[in-house]
């Protein structure tokens, strides 16, 4: 075979390999905005590329060009091993030439088995039968799991596996299309959702990948992914390249920020622990069972964050829905500014009635109705508990309370009536947070709160939950990010088999965090290369 016809290898001798992917001239225009403009990024073999930027910066907008749901402007010229790919891209076809993708929340069907979301849109029937060879099938999915090192029954429901293992079939999903050595997958915000532990054996499985030749793009909102796994990140910012295919080593994630936002961030900085002076009676639980958690104690003060962390599967993220009413618990008692609640009894009604407020994970299908307006989204707690149609005074009087929270913090664009689905993921975030602070909650509930937004965003989001602490609210936040949690918090508490098992305080850091929750000493890097 000629050097010509081997993928990912120049003509030329000595010349540098042809980049598994090139994207050159990309422009994007909706109506009159050019959303992305001369965009150009190169992805070569066996490398791991990020791209990052802020919320609205195009990272979406070319992901959904890559994938074919979006048809560029004319001029615009996308090329797998050096030959073009017809635009807009053909999903097929682009399967064909080895490129796969891998979306937020892995993409997974929950209620289907393995073996069936491993082969979805490949299945093949006899000709004279017409029906599926599942022999077939089971060795095709077996295959891919061979070439990874990695067994995961096949018969299991998604829905029951481990965070790891989950990860692990939508890699191999991936993979399946790609020849070993060749191929580029493309992941798209798909580490939002993976603890610690699965996000180590995510990268340690992406290592094997990209040894191979094999190329990655990861589009990520994590900077600490970037400074730890990546070999090259492009950057955009405000649908332009700012920085194309910089060399990582060296980097950190200030110098990130700087790239994506064009100027460094003032850090925050931590309150002091211990420092809540607010007079009023701590928030206190009792003997809170159901879920995943057993007999749990805790205690929050009014000016006070305490973070709530632990392995996959610990209890810890149970704990803001049983709060909250959103889940029924078996046993348990709220003791909340005086008044004592009776927790099997509360319902969302009754828990918004008692000054809880909850901002759950998964804002697209939890938080927010993504059809309605931020104004609608945001004034709902209170229209919604009203016995009778908001009066015009009533209405007015409730949208500049929101308005006033929702410039506090600067949700973008500045439109109340535009639908919450065409705002960015960090706006969408913010008008949740509004939503529920203009309640002027006693205890507010928060299930990773900054999860998949920009670093811009998230140090808004960061500041108005300190914000609303510093004026007298009990602040629970239940998360896998060790960061988040010790920038945050005053406390964390890390959860063990369902019940308590340490409590941290004093000066929290991220490693001490992880330390805790594993007890196997500190955080390792993601990826362990000779760059890493």
């Amino acid at each position: 075979m000629s050097s010509e016809t081997l993928p990912g290898v120049r003509p030329e001798s000595g010349a540098p390999p042809v980049p598994r992917l090139e994207v050159e001239s990309l422009c994007m225009t909706f109506s009159n905005n050019r959303v992305l403009r001369d965009v150009a990024i190169d992805v070569r073999p066996g490398e791991i590329h990020a791209l990052i930027g802020q919320n609205g910066s195009g990272k979406s907008t070319l992901a959904k060009v890559l994938t074919g749901l979006y048809e560029p402007d004319p001029g615009t010229r996308v090329m797998v091993d050096g030959v073009g790919l017809r635009l807009p891209v053909r999903p097929r076809e682009a399967r064909e030439r080895g490129v796969a993708v891998v979306h937020q929340s892995l993409g997974l069907i929950e209620g289907r088995s393995v073996l069936e979301n491993m082969r979805v849109g490949r299945l093949q029937a006899s000709r004279l039968l017409r029906r599926i060879d599942w022999k077939r099938e089971r060795a095709a999915a077996e295959a891919v799991f061979q070439r990874l090192g990695r067994s995961v029954p096949l018969n299991a429901e998604v829905g029951s596996l481990r965070e790891e293992d989950r990860a692990t079939v939508a890699i191999a999903r991936a993979l399946q299309d790609a020849e070993p050595g060749s191929g580029l997958i493309i992941f798209d915000e798909s580490t939002r959702s993976l603890g610690r532990r699965s996000l180590e054996h995510f990268f340690q499985i992406l290592d094997e990948i990209v040894s191979t030749g094999t190329a990655v793009l990861m589009i990520t909102h994590r900077l600490e992914e970037v400074v730890d796994a990546a070999d090259r990140v492009t950057v955009l910012r405000d649908g332009r390249v700012v920085e194309a295919g910089r060399e990582v080593e060296g980097l950190n994630e200030a110098a990130l920020t700087a790239m994506m936002l064009g100027r460094n961030l003032i850090d925050l900085e931590r309150r002091s622990p211990g420092t809540a002076t607010v007079d009023a009676p701590a928030v206190t639980v009792e003997g809170l069972t159901g879920l995943g958690v057993r007999d749990v104690a805790l205690t929050v003060a009014p000016g006070e964050v305490l973070g709530l962390t632990g392995l996959a599967g610990s209890g810890y993220d149970d704990v803001p829905y049983l709060l909250s009413g959103v889940t029924p618990a078996e046993s348990g008692t709220l003791d909340l500014g005086g008044q004592r609640l009776d927790v099997p009894g509360l319902t969302p009604a009754t828990a918004i009635d008692a000054g809880i407020a909850l901002v759950p994970e998964g804002r697209e299908h939890a938080g927010l109705a993504m059809s309605l307006s931020a104004a609608e989204n945001a004034v709902f707690p209170a229209s919604s508990r009203s016995t009778r149609p908001l009066s015009r005074l009533d209405r007015a009087g409730e949208l500049a309370r929101v308005s006033e929270w929702m410039d506090r913090l600067d949700v973008r664009p500045r439109q109340p009536k535009a639908l919450v689905k065409t705002f960015s993921g960090g706006n969408q975030q913010k008008v949740l947070l509004a939503k529920w602070l203009a309640t002027s909650p006693a205890l507010f509930i928060l299930h990773e709160p900054t999860q998949a937004v920009d670093v811009g965003a998230r140090h808004t989001l960061v500041a108005a939950i300190r914000s609303a602490a510093s004026n007298g609210c009990a602040v629970l936040v239940a998360g896998s990010d060790e960061n988040e949690l010790a920038l945050l918090c005053d406390r964390v508490i890390v959860f063990g088999e369902g019940s308590v098992r340490q409590e941290l305080s004093g000066d929290l850091t991220p490693d001490g965090i992880v330390e805790a929750i594993y007890s196997n000493g500190s955080r390792t890097r993601l990826r362990h290369t000779p760059n890493h």
